[in-house]
């Protein structure tokens, strides 16, 4: 099966955040989705909670891209775990 590169790169946010959660021995990644009702269209966004600690996603996504969210809340929680003083 042949992947598309933004497929196979968002695998990997999630993919490595387990990693450093299994890694560190913190508790695997707890997804929540969450929605938000604009106009005539329902916005749909992502926070994971990394030991305790809610990361959210930094966009919202239409409801067919929503595994996107999963992937940008995984990418700020590793930026966050990685760089704790945000630069």
């Amino acid at each position: 099966m042949v992947m598309d590169a933004a497929v196979e790169k968002s695998i990997s946010w999630r993919r490595s955040l387990e990693d450093y959660c299994q890694k560190n021995m913190l508790q695997p990644p707890v997804w929540n989705i969450v929605s938000d009702r604009r106009g005539g269209r329902t916005a749909w966004s992502a926070t994971v909670v990394i030991d305790g600690v809610p990361v959210s996603a930094r966009y919202w996504y239409d409801g067919k891209y929503v595994d996107n969210a999963k992937e940008d809340a995984a990418e700020v929680a590793l930026g966050l775990l990685y760089n704790p003083k945000g630069v």
